[in-house]
């Protein structure tokens, strides 16, 4: 088999590549763009094949996830985001599912997880209020995926769900100045007093337990992965692609570059430059190499029906916020050798090099904690996180 939507996007790469520079400065990915992934079907690739999905091996998904980076980091982030909810979709009641498929199977969800919602109790699901931050690509989507915590009757905190909410029930404030990904249109999602039925919101210590109605109706192997290995591979997963863009766009451009200092001379034949461009490829190589295995060895282990271990799913996180480390150590080399001309704004090094760094920042690529927690279970010791 081949990925066919990857070879689809590849044809539109060159315009996704035109539109960089003004997608960055617009700080918005073009309603075009978007239309353009829609009918190459990049965000039906993880969407249940009931309703109208590829339900692809993830591999392929988070393979056209880095191309489209390579080209456009604001581009491929917004992809991988939105693109990844159609698969946490799929876990919902299918009541939910008919909601956003039923009569438009393209329709597309953003998210914002961070549980500050305030989810109270009322008859038939929840009244829900809150703002969220870092809703990426919100503005092209007719749903949200918020976080909440429901309020019991004491006025403290009792569980943490994700709940779903069509675009009648919020509103977008534009506040998205940032230095990096600024094409992303992260914006703040505000809900007032809203209602939630039961049918739209999900436990998320039961996803964390591979527990969700929707598999009731959606019974293929994809919808048995953890919410940890998937959606914390697509926060990565642009970011390499940024990394991987900003090599070719490093050699491409120093190829043929004659030095003005440092004695002159051509800038290919230096052999500090040449270790420069070793140290970078390894380091994006190693970054897709082990991301790929580990998806890959998660989503066999659910073809063949056998419980995913936890030792595999450490390993999955430990090895995501690594890829993120080398993603952005080859960008650093190849920012710092590329001297000067590196700095001038909008040129694919220095987009890349600020879109890969705030990427970083995600919480799902908090080095430290998943390393820390791959350890514990080393070592023994019990871990308990909904990012696992």
């Amino acid at each position: 088999m081949s990925n066919e939507v990857l070879e689809a996007v590849r044809t539109l790469l060159p315009v996704i590549a035109e539109r960089a520079r003004a997608t960055d400065e617009d700080r918005g990915v073009p309603a075009e763009t978007i239309q353009a992934l829609v009918q190459a079907g990049v965000f039906r690739m993880l969407q249940p094949k009931r309703y109208g999905g590829a339900e692809s091996d993830p591999v392929w998904f988070f393979e056209v996830v880095r191309e489209i980076s390579g080209v456009c980091g604001s581009t491929g982030w917004v992809a991988s985001v939105l693109g990844v909810h159609p698969w946490q979709l799929g876990l919902f009641d299918e009541a939910a599912q008919d909601e956003v498929w039923g009569e438009d199977q393209d329709a597309l969800v953003a998210s914002s997880y961070a549980p500050v919602g305030r989810l109270t109790p009322v008859e038939g699901g929840y009244e829900l209020t809150g703002r969220w931050r870092f809703s990426s690509g919100c503005e092209h989507a007719s749903w949200v995926l918020v976080g909440g915590l429901v309020v019991g009757a004491q006025g403290r905190p009792v569980d943490f769900m994700t709940v779903l909410v069509p675009r009648s029930d919020y509103v977008i404030e534009d506040v998205w100045d940032v230095i990096g990904l600024r094409g992303t249109a992260s914006n703040d999602v505000i809900v007032e007093r809203a209602f939630v039925p039961e049918h739209r919101t999900t436990r998320n210590y039961e996803q964390a337990q591979l527990r969700g109605p929707g598999q009731k109706v959606n019974g293929g192997p994809l919808y048995r992965m953890p919410f940890g290995s998937v959606f914390t591979t697509a926060i990565t997963a642009p970011v390499i692609g940024m990394a991987a863009g900003c090599y070719r766009s490093y050699v491409t451009a120093m190829r043929d570059r004659v030095r003005l200092s440092l004695g002159g001379g051509r800038f290919a034949e230096d052999q500090f430059a040449q270790v420069a461009v070793a140290r970078a490829a390894s380091e994006i190589d190693a970054a897709i190499l082990q991301t790929d295995r580990n998806v890959r060895e998660v989503y066999e282990h659910a073809v063949r029906g056998e419980r995913i271990p936890m030792e595999l799913r450490l390993r999955v996180r430990r090895d995501q916020v690594r890829a993120t480390e080398r993603a952005l150590e080859a960008i650093d080399i190849l920012f710092k050798t590329a001297g000067g001309n590196s700095l001038r704004r909008g040129n694919p090094i220095e987009r890349a090099w600020r879109d890969a760094h705030a990427g970083s920042v995600h919480v799902a690529n908090d080095v430290e904690r998943a390393l820390a927690m791959y350890g514990r279970g080393e070592f023994g010791l019990t871990v308990e996180d909904n990012l696992v």
